[in-house]
């Protein structure tokens, strides 16, 4: 502490001993908590975080707007190359929603 705090706690301490008048504001119920302790994310939020991961790991949302773009202009092929990238969505998607269902606590 600086000579000026060490001025400010003795006055405020008055009469008290400095580690008594410490003790006494650190311990009061009314003390101000300057920091909260960070709480483990819950089952819910753990869940949420994994489905977003999982979005953020794919591109379906590209792959899906190119499919409709395609079927739209009449011009969709589907070989088997985009037909396993539209099963590997679906699984995908239907994960995703079990997991937010779970998240949400819905019962399917």
């Amino acid at each position: 502490m600086t000579d000026e705090e060490q001025a400010r706690l003795k006055a405020q301490a008055g009469s008290m001993p400095k580690g008594a008048y410490i003790k006494s504001v650190i311990f009061a119920d009314d003390a101000p908590k300057y920091r909260k302790r960070r709480q483990a994310p819950s089952a819910e939020q753990q869940l949420l975080a994994e489905v977003l991961a999982r979005l953020g790991q794919t591109k379906h949302a590209n792959n899906l707007n190119q499919i409709a773009k395609h079927l739209n202009q009449g011009t969709l092929v589907l070989d088997d190359e985009l037909a396993a990238d539209i099963n590997a969505a679906l699984v995908d998607i239907a994960w995703m929603r079990v997991k937010l269902m779970e998240a949400l606590g819905v019962q399917s």
